[in-house]
């Protein structure tokens, strides 16, 4: 063992040599126990009502929404879905993994959305019971030192204590304070507090935020949102097998669905001719006859973007148009095996639309034909037919056409947009510079003979389609009240000023050259920053100055409110 370097004690030995024994060295801390789960729960409750994780979720749910005003949704436009895909089409099994077409109903969205309105529950009413607890209080008592208040006056007036003490209660009063009267023997004082409706705002805003949340809920679980495509001149009624694509709350009901009909009648867009802007849709409206019940008179409408129909509780917005050609298809025995409009979806400003037309009773095999709606054509080497301008100037249809099995008896779905080529062949090109299928170019009243004599395929006419969006929102109102009053409430957190303002009175010393008067103490305190406190210090001072005071209450002069001054 070392020995001790000199002029030290060894104080294990001094110690052992008294009689007592070494002290043995300190256990190291050890870990924080664990927490059972009850305190885990409480933790874990804590953190998710406190303001910042509200906040968080607010701002992950913005964030969360923003994905469904970029990419097309499918309840919304089911044709924007489908052409969507078909650009994209590596990307599409992504995004349907990940929700991405129908975000508002994805697991994940709904579960930000549970957890905000659960955080705004729990953070909202403890606040109001404090809340509640702090209006009732007295304003508090006159603090020792008034002078070390930010704003502080004193003053003397020729009134006696008692009526000064009335005159400050008075003035207080009319300037909108809580008052509470503390008199002392020779004098007294006069405590003052304004501004409990600022917190009060600062509840209603996050309470409108909850009452948002709810009225979106309300409206997701018991509305619905349709869309359909329907030509010009077609009828619609309100029936679920009417509609393209519909999208129903999860306690939606068909009973829910109002007995609304309507025909579209006609169909106006007006284009710009000229500019950077060439092209683009000015103007776009649609007439429409329709009937809330089938026993009301026939009423009209003009249905326009921002003028939607509201026919009871449905509501009817136009949110697209496009072409749809006019066809004749008759088979090798010729007969006419399919005629009328079908609908092609625009793929591009142009109105350069995509379609299908299957034709199932063709003889003797059924024919398809998959391409392209050209309204105004044009064609490049380098780029092919494409379309030089929106309007119908120029219609030419550009079709690929097939023969075999459509597989329409398959019992499989199809839709009507898109076309399965695994049983289906197509035409050898005559010129293989131009590809090796045959394709047909139809331009108007126009007829093309398939080759075999196995049909032909005649181009009558074009006709327009429009899409509509029928919806049943039932908290849109609560929606509505929720942020009207989450603007009251912010401005009233925002222009309301919490002060508090204390007046002590007492008598001023004799003085030998007149009679003996009284001192008034002013002090004033801005419970938030940016306030006038001072303008509003000089104003008291300037009333307390001003009163007269009688035997009975204080005879204030009515000052008109200003309101960058006057608060409640």
């Amino acid at each position: 063992m070392t020995p001790p370097p000199p002029g030290t004690t060894d104080v294990a030995s001094a110690e052992t040599e008294a009689g007592g024994s070494a002290s043995t060295p300190p256990t190291p801390p050890s870990a924080p126990p664990a927490l059972s789960p009850v305190e885990l729960s409480r933790w874990a409750w804590r953190q998710l009502t406190s303001m910042r994780t509200a906040l968080v979720l607010l701002f992950l749910l913005a964030l969360a929404a923003v994905p469904g005003s970029v990419v097309p949704q499918q309840n919304i436009d089911a044709a924007k879905v489908l052409a969507w895909q078909r650009a994209h089409p590596s990307l599409t099994p992504v995004y349907e993994r990940l929700g991405l077409f129908s975000v508002y109903g994805s697991p994940w969205f709904s579960a930000i959305y549970i957890l905000l309105m659960v955080s705004l529950v729990g953070c909202v009413v403890p606040r109001l019971r404090i809340y509640w607890r702090a209006a009732r209080a007295r304003p508090p008592a006159v603090p020792r030192r008034l002078s070390r208040l930010p704003e502080f006056r004193t003053f003397e007036v020729e009134d006696g204590p008692a009526a000064a003490l009335a005159r400050a209660e008075a003035v207080l009063r009319r300037r909108r304070y809580r008052v509470v009267v503390r008199p002392a023997a020779d004098g007294g004082a006069v405590s003052a507090e304004k501004g409990y409706l600022r917190e009060a705002g600062n509840l209603l805003f996050h309470l409108s935020v909850l009452v948002v949340l709810v009225g979106f809920a309300y409206g997701q679980l018991f509305g619905y949102k349709g869309g359909v495509i329907t030509i010009v001149g077609q009828d619609f009624s309100n029936t679920l097998s009417q509609y393209d694509d519909f999208a129903p709350g999860r306690l939606f009901s068909p009973d829910d669905l109002d007995p609304l009909s309507f025909t579209v009648d006609d169909f106006r867009v007006s284009w710009l001719t000229s500019g950077p802007e060439m092209g683009q849709p000015e103007s776009f409206d649609a007439n429409i006859t329709y009937r809330t019940t089938p026993d009301a008179p026939a009423r009209h409408h003009d249905l326009a973007v921002n003028h939607p129909l509201s026919a009871g509780s449905t509501d009817v917005f136009l949110v697209g148009h496009g072409y749809a050609p006019v066809v004749t298809v008759r088979g090798g025995d010729g007969k006419v095996a399919y005629q009328g409009p079908v609908v092609f979806l625009p793929e591009d400003s142009s109105f350069m639309s995509a379609g299908v037309i299957k034709v199932p009773d063709a003889a003797p095999q059924q024919l398809a034909f998959q391409g392209f709606f050209l309204p105004t054509y044009g064609f490049t080497m380098s780029r092919g037919p494409f379309s030089q301008f929106p309007d119908a100037l120029d219609p030419v249809l550009s079709l690929v056409p097939y023969h075999g099995n459509l597989g329409l008896d398959s019992g499989q779905p199809q839709s009507v947009y898109a076309l399965d080529t695994s049983h289906l062949s197509t035409y050898p090109n005559a010129d293989p510079r131009l590809g090796p299928s045959k394709r047909v170019k139809l331009s108007l009243g126009q007829t093309v003979a398939l080759p075999r004599g196995q049909g032909s395929i005649r181009f009558d006419g074009v006709q327009r389609w429009v899409k509509l969006q029928v919806s049943h929102t039932p908290g849109k109102e609560v929606a509505l009240a929720g942020v009207l009053l989450g603007i009251l409430g912010l401005m009233g957190s925002l222009f309301i000023r919490p002060r508090r303002a204390w007046v002590r009175v007492s008598r001023a010393p004799s003085a030998p050259e007149g009679p003996r008067r009284t001192v008034m103490e002013l002090g004033g305190l801005d419970r938030s920053s940016g306030g006038d406190l001072a303008e509003e210090v000089d104003e008291l001072e300037r009333l307390l100055k001003t009163a007269r005071t009688t035997d009975g209450p204080a005879d204030v002069p009515d000052v008109p409110a200003d309101p960058e001054k006057e608060h409640a």
